[in-house]
C-alpha cells in the first residue's frame, strides 16, 4: 500500500547572493528568519518535514531548532534551487505528495500550510498553488504523478515554468491575505519585520 504522506521540503540552500550575507541566522523573534519557517512547518499537520541546505550548512545547524524535521545537505546548491527540489524529493521517498516552502519566507503561517493540506486533499490536484488576493506563491503541492516532471527541472524558478506550462493541471487555493514576503534583501527583511511587529 502507497503512502498518503505529504511531505513538506523548505528549500534553504540559496547562497543569498542579493542579501550579501547568510539569510538562515537573521534574527527572527526568538529565532531566525529560517527557525520561523521550519517552526512554522513543524507545527502543521504534515508528516514529514525536510529542510535542504547549501550554503554554511553546519553553521545554519547551530542556530536553528529543527524539531521534527530533517535537516539535509544539497552539495549541488550551487547549480540553482531545482536541485534542492531533487534532493529534497529524494529524501521524502514514497509519498502522496510533497509541498514546497521557502526558508526565507517566514510569513507563511502554519495556518496557510494546513489549509493547503485540506484543499490537496480534497480534490488530490496534479499541483496546487497558492493564491494571496489573486498573486500566486507559495505553498504548493504537487503530487506524486507531478514527481517525473518536478524531476526533469533544472536552475532557478524552474518550478514556477512547470507550473505555467500546464495551467489546466494547476489548483489555486485562495487565502484572503496579502502576498508573504520572500527575503531577498535588507529591505525585504526590514519589510517584513515590520510587517509582522518583530
Amino acid at each position: 500500500m502507497r503512502s498518503e504522506n505529504i511531505v513538506g521540503i523548505i528549500l534553504a540552500a540559496g547562497e543569498s547572493k542579493r542579501f550579501g550575507s547568510a539569510k538562515q541566522h537573521l534574527p527572527f523573534g526568538d529565532t531566525t528568519l529560517l527557525g520561523q519557517a521550519v517552526r512554522n512547518a513543524n507545527n502543521s499537520k504534515l508528516e514529514q518535514v525536510v529542510v535542504v541546505m547549501g550554503r554554511m550548512a553546519d553553521e545554519v545547524r547551530k542556530s536553528v531548532d529543527f524539531g521534527r524535521s530533517i535537516a539535509i545537505d544539497n552539495t549541488a546548491y550551487g547549480t540553482g534551487c531545482a536541485s534542492s527540489l531533487l534532493a529534497g524529493l529524494d529524501r521524502a521517498n514514497d509519498c502522496a505528495a510533497i509541498m514546497l516552502l521557502l526558508g526565507d519566507q517566514p510569513g507563511v503561517k502554519t495556518e496557510f500550510i494546513d489549509q493547503m493540506i485540506s484543499d490537496w486533499r480534497k480534490d488530490k490536484a496534479w499541483a496546487s498553488v497558492t493564491s494571496y488576493q489573486g498573486k500566486l506563491g507559495h505553498p504548493m503541492v504537487f503530487a506524486r504523478e507531478a514527481f517525473a516532471e518536478l524531476r526533469k527541472l533544472h536552475g532557478d524558478k524552474a518550478v514556477w515554468k512547470l507550473i505555467e506550462a500546464y495551467p489546466e493541471r494547476i489548483l489555486q487555493v485562495n487565502i484572503d491575505v496579502e502576498l508573504p514576503l520572500d527575503v531577498d534583501t535588507p529591505s525585504d527583511y526590514n519589510q517584513v519585520l515590520s510587517r509582522l511587529s518583530l
